[in-house]
């Protein structure tokens, strides 16, 4: 058998080797002059390696020819020569990132900055504002409603008559109908209105002629397609049985308007007018100054004399 003899293996560079070849690379690099004439070809090679062992020499260091050789091939060959990665994606992110003190900074505060300014705007404005449109929410479908349907529910148990019952209704449709619509104020209103009509419902008053000093006691009027008629009215209030005046819903028969008022004026035929006109003439006083009553559980006054519609001023 045939024996196969296998190459010897290279010898490995010692680390002083290897930075002393790197010391002749750069030796050479410094004399530029000295390589641009000598090296190149065998003789020239040889050449150099004999003028860097003269500087070697000098310098007191004895450096073998093979590490001299091998120090200008290594020259030759680029060998620790640095060459810069080309232009490309990983050498600008590369860069990027190298240079992250110059923009990490300013890229920082943007950030804490937008962050602030999102946290300010979601805790300050906009969590309050989704806070507040849940509550208006929960106030027109439930809490309005409720209480609109207590405070009716109240009213209607005072209620007496048919006709106050269906102004109530109407008050408590109204505000259902505003709470529906979105209108939180119609809807309080209507509540106000509920609670103000159980007020009048729940007290027992007497109609009187006002017979103040400064107050007219009657007043009449002449319309303005019959200049030869005229319609006459005493003014009148509500009291209670201390004598203090009460506010009632009356309606004008002249521009159909309900308003709430402590005094109006009760059409009356003429000679009741004249009675209460002669009774006040005589001592300033109407000693028959009670013309009716608002029972308890009504809304409107019942007179005792002949009368008809009501105006709200004069």
């Amino acid at each position: 058998m045939s024996a196969t003899t296998l190459p010897a293996p290279a010898p490995q560079q010692s680390l002083d080797d290897v930075m002393l070849a790197m010391d002749i690379v750069d030796t050479l690099r410094h004399r530029e002059l000295v390589l641009e004439k000598e090296l190149g070809g065998v003789e020239r090679k040889d050449a150099l390696v004999k003028r860097l062992k003269e500087i070697y020499s000098a310098q007191g260091i004895e450096v073998p020819d093979r590490t001299l050789e091998d120090g200008v091939k290594a020259l030759e060959e680029q060998r620790f020569v640095y060459a810069p990665p080309k232009e490309g994606f990983a050498v600008s992110l590369a860069k990027f990132y190298i240079a992250r003190d110059r923009w990490m900074k300013p890229l920082a505060f943007v950030a804490g900055l937008a962050l602030f300014i999102t946290a300010a705007y979601e805790f300050g404005f906009d969590n309050p504002r989704e806070a507040r449109a849940e509550k208006a929410r929960l106030e027109l479908t439930v809490d309005l409603p409720k209480e609109l349907a207590a405070a009716r529910d109240a009213a209607l148990a005072l209620a007496a008559n048919d006709s106050a019952k269906a102004r109530l209704n109407a008050s408590y449709q109204d505000g259902v109908a505003a709470a529906k619509s979105g209108d939180a104020a119609a809807a309080r209103a209507a509540i106000g209105e509920l609670a103000f009509l159980s007020g009048v419902l729940d007290e027992d008053l007497t109609i009187r002629v006002v017979s103040r000093p400064g107050d007219y006691s009657g007043v009449f009027r002449i319309p303005d397609d019959a200049p030869d008629a005229r319609n006459y009215y005493l003014i009148v209030e509500a009291v209670d049985a201390k004598g203090r005046a009460k506010t009632l819903e009356i309606s004008s028969e002249e521009d159909q308007k309900t308003a709430r008022a402590d005094k109006w004026g009760v059409r009356v035929p003429e000679d009741v007018f004249n009675a209460v006109s002669a009774d006040k003439a005589d001592d300033q006083i109407i000693q028959h100054s009670e013309i009716g009553v608002k029972p308890k559980g009504a809304l409107t006054p019942e007179y005792e004399i002949d009368a008809g519609g009501a105006i709200l001023e004069w």
